[in-house]
């Protein structure tokens, strides 16, 4: 089974820098996309990929965030967000069930603007915790595919000493991360197969960081413990740019 996630920096953006015809070599079974920036009437054929259920969960605020699926087999079901109304508006989740397998795209917010959008993010956070420590208790394996806007370690963005009071990579956050990867017991499935430094997800456009590799991981697949021992391959695409972010494409020793 291959995933395959990706911010966009919105999707009729990257379909012109040409992501949907690298998609087509790919042979992905789900695509999780997340800032896609569109309305679902906003996307015609091109943003649709051939042979894949489409499903989108727009934000109500035009031009922002935005996640979609696609799906190589349709789906069992299909939930859209969280069930928090002032979240779900923001178009942050999008989950698809195959059986006892759940695929999510996930786009957490950014907190870089400023102390508002980083309390949000911090309010949002605290209300994860408990849902992901729920997943636990459900009879399902989950793939939390997307942008989680926080680099977990010292190896997961070039400099880090200067970012530690920055939004991304505020010890509030990483201490978050280390509560999901270790006492709820999820697994970060990237580095169940890659331990090397400067795999980096995310560049800014100032300077020469995409040049430079001077990078932040922040797109992650975030599994349930049964997936753990399935993850075969990990790669992060940067031949081509289709965004700010690089599609992160994993592969698991599971039948969809």
């Amino acid at each position: 089974m291959k995933i395959i996630s990706f911010n966009a920096n919105g999707i009729r953006s990257a379909a012109r820098k040409g992501f949907f015809e690298w998609l087509e070599r790919q042979n992905a079974d789900v695509v999780c996309v997340q800032e896609t920036k569109a309305q679902e009437h906003q996307l015609g054929a091109a943003h649709r990929p051939a042979g894949f259920h489409c499903y989108c969960h727009d934000a109500h605020k035009k031009g922002y965030s935005g996640v979609a699926l696609y799906c190589r087999r349709e789906p069992d079901a299909v939930q859209m967000g969280w069930g928090w109304p002032e979240v779900d508006a923001e178009g942050r989740y999008l989950e698809a069930r195959f059986g006892r397998l759940s695929v999510c795209s996930l786009y957490l917010p950014s907190g870089s603007s400023g102390p508002e959008r980083q309390g949000v993010k911090f309010a949002l956070m605290n209300r994860l915790l408990s849902r992901f420590q729920a997943l636990r208790a459900e009879n399902r394996d989950y793939i939390l595919c997307g942008d989680w806007n926080i680099a977990h370690k010292a190896v997961d963005l070039k400099n880090w000493r200067g970012n530690q009071k920055n939004s991304g990579f505020l010890p509030e956050e990483r201490a978050w991360m280390d509560e999901l990867l270790g006492p709820v017991g999820l697994v970060d499935a990237f580095r169940r197969v890659n331990q090397e430094p400067d795999q980096y997800t995310w560049w800014s456009n100032r300077g020469q960081a995409w040049a430079k590799n001077v990078g932040w991981r922040i797109d992650y697949q975030i599994v349930t413990p049964g997936l753990a021992d399935k993850v075969l391959t990990a790669a992060i695409y940067k031949t081509e740019r289709f965004s700010d972010h690089a599609p992160l494409t994993l592969e698991y020793d599971y039948p969809l």
